[in-house]
């Protein structure tokens, strides 16, 4: 796991993110993948603000980069804007590129 360093205890992020979680009981610092998912998913562009203050540009991109399995083509065209990533250094990317899909 990456090293996280916060000013705070734990993000300031709404509990509808994680409904298929016991808010009280999250590690913050052990589900940063899942979070960063959740939030590229589902948040708003403020809940996006707070995820990359708790766990900064660095950590958000290197789990992106090598990481993170799956996020929809909106949610790739979301860090591609917000993240100074391109899609093909995406992880998540790379993995349904090399799948073959049927000719159907």
């Amino acid at each position: 796991m990456k090293s996280i360093k916060s000013n705070t205890a734990y993000p300031n992020l709404p509990q509808r993110l994680f409904w298929d979680f016991d808010f009280d009981k999250l590690d913050w610092d052990k589900s940063y993948r899942t979070v960063i998912e959740r939030v590229i998913e589902r948040g708003t562009k403020t809940e996006l603000t707070e995820m990359t203050r708790y766990y900064g540009k660095n950590l958000i991109k290197s789990a992106l980069k090598d990481e993170i399995n799956y996020l929809p083509e909106y949610a790739i065209d979301l860090v591609e804007q917000n993240f100074g990533l391109k899609r093909t250094q995406l992880k998540c990317y790379k993995k349904t590129q090399s799948r073959h899909q049927h000719w159907l």
